[in-house]
């Protein structure tokens, strides 16, 4: 895949969107320090190339009620190209699993699963393993606390802020 050239102007759009994604155009262009055309014009290039997937609210979960976070480890049965498939279709069938990445070191996938409670994570571990989708075995870590939630280093990933 390509790298989409940037320049400070756009990192810095980047990097305020990040920060905060409901802000006017007009203040992000204020932000940015750049006058509203042009600043409109570098966010639709950005959209465009996909560099922006989407805009999204930071809900306050813990004030919507009781809920539990967990990740979850997978090791996969077999390593075939058709059980990583599988698997990976089942994953998108439940929205309660919210991420989940390929990984490499010991074990096949992380996940990252968002449910009412105990019972319900532990209802959809037993979805997946009576699914049949080559799940061996899992580790399941509960998360007691947040301590650290941050947007993206934009900045230091490209080499720029150092």
């Amino acid at each position: 895949m390509a790298q989409f050239p940037l320049d400070s102007r756009d990192i810095a759009i980047l990097s305020a969107l990040s920060r905060e994604g409901r802000m006017s155009k007009t203040e992000l262009a204020k932000r940015v320090n750049l006058s509203a055309t042009p600043c409109w014009e570098r966010l639709r290039k950005l959209e465009s190339s996909g560099l922006i997937r989407s805009y999204h609210a930071d809900i306050a979960i813990e004030k919507l009620g009781p809920h539990v976070v967990v990740f979850v480890t997978v090791e996969l049965e077999s390593h075939k190209a058709e059980n990583f498939q599988t698997f990976e279709r089942a994953v998108a069938l439940h929205d309660e699993i919210i991420s989940c990445w390929a990984i490499g070191g010991g074990f096949d996938y992380l996940l990252q699963i968002v449910t009412r409670d105990v019972g319900s994570y532990q209802a959809l571990i037993d979805a997946l393993l009576s699914a049949r989708i080559g799940l061996k075995r899992y580790f399941s870590y509960i998360v007691t606390k947040e301590v650290k939630r941050v947007p993206l280093p934009i900045e230091r990933l490209l080499g720029q802020g150092e």
